[in-house]
C-alpha cells in the first residue's frame, strides 16, 4: 500500500471516520468578498481558543456554486463562532490539514450546520431559512466544491489527500451526528459579549474611541479577500 493512501487511511480515522463525496467530481464554484476571523478568547482546553467569523461590512465572504439543478446556489455566511476546520490535533500534523488551511471552505461548511441547528429548534431566521431543504450530503458535497475551487483558482496548494478525506470526513456519522443535534441552535448564536468585543475591533480599527464601547476589542488573526 502506497504511503499515500497510508495517509489517507489514518487521516480519515482520525477525522472520525469518513462517508463518501466525489471530490473528483465537484464543480468549481466562485469566490468573493473578504473573510475576517477574531479571536475573542481562550476558549476551552480542546482548542487554540474562542473565534467568531465576521462578515465584511462592505464586501461579505460569499461562496457561488456551479452545480446545475441545486436549489441553493449562494451561501453567504453570517456572524459566528468557528474552530476553523474542526481537525484534532493529531490530524493536524499531516500536509493540508491545518485547521485553517481551507478557511474560506470551512466557514460556508460551518454556516450550513449553524442554519440547520436553527432550523431544527424553529429558531431559523431569514438567511438561514434559504437551506431549509438541504439534506445533510449535500452539505458535504459544498465543502468539496468550495475546496476545489480554492484549488483551482490557486488560493491553496494542490494536496492529492487532504481535500479528499476532508470532503469524506464531513459526510461521515460524526459531522451527521453534528448536523441532526437538538438544542444548539442559541449556543451557536454569538453572545451580546462578544458581539460588542467584535464590534470595539472594527472601532479600533478606524481609529475611534474604544471606551465608549465598553469592551475590549477583539482581535483579527485572518483575513482574506477574493
Amino acid at each position: 500500500m502506497s504511503l499515500r493512501r497510508h495517509v489517507a487511511i489514518l487521516a480519515c480515522l482520525l477525522l472520525s471516520a469518513c462517508g463518501f463525496v466525489d471530490f473528483d467530481k465537484a464543480p468549481v464554484g466562485r469566490f468573493d468578498g473578504s473573510l475576517l476571523v477574531m479571536w475573542v478568547g481562550e476558549g476551552d482546553s480542546s482548542g487554540d481558543g474562542r473565534f467568531v467569523y465576521v462578515p465584511s461590512r462592505t464586501r461579505p465572504l460569499t461562496f457561488y456554486r456551479d452545480r446545475p439543478g441545486v436549489e441553493v446556489t449562494t451561501i453567504q455566511p453570517d456572524l459566528m463562532y468557528t474552530d476553523g476546520g474542526s481537525i484534532p490535533k493529531a490530524g493536524q500534523l499531516f500536509n493540508g490539514f491545518s485547521p485553517w488551511g481551507y478557511a474560506p471552505a470551512y466557514m460556508v461548511h460551518d454556516w450550513l450546520f449553524v442554519a440547520r441547528h436553527c432550523l431544527i429548534d424553529g429558531d431559523a431566521n431569514e438567511a438561514e431559512q434559504k437551506i431549509a431543504g438541504m439534506e445533510f450530503q449535500e452539505s458535504a458535497e459544498i465543502i468539496a466544491e468550495a475546496i476545489k475551487t480554492l484549488v483551482a483558482t490557486g488560493k491553496v496548494q494542490n494536496n492529492d489527500v487532504a481535500p479528499r478525506v476532508i470532503s469524506g470526513a464531513v459526510a461521515g456519522p460524526f459531522a451527521y451526528e453534528r448536523w441532526t443535534v437538538q438544542g444548539a441552535c442559541k449556543d451557536d448564536r454569538v453572545s451580546q459579549e462578544h458581539r460588542r468585543e467584535v464590534e470595539a475591533a472594527f472601532a479600533q480599527r478606524s481609529g475611534a474611541r474604544l471606551r465608549t464601547l465598553g469592551a475590549p476589542a477583539a482581535r483579527i488573526v485572518a483575513e482574506i479577500s477574493f
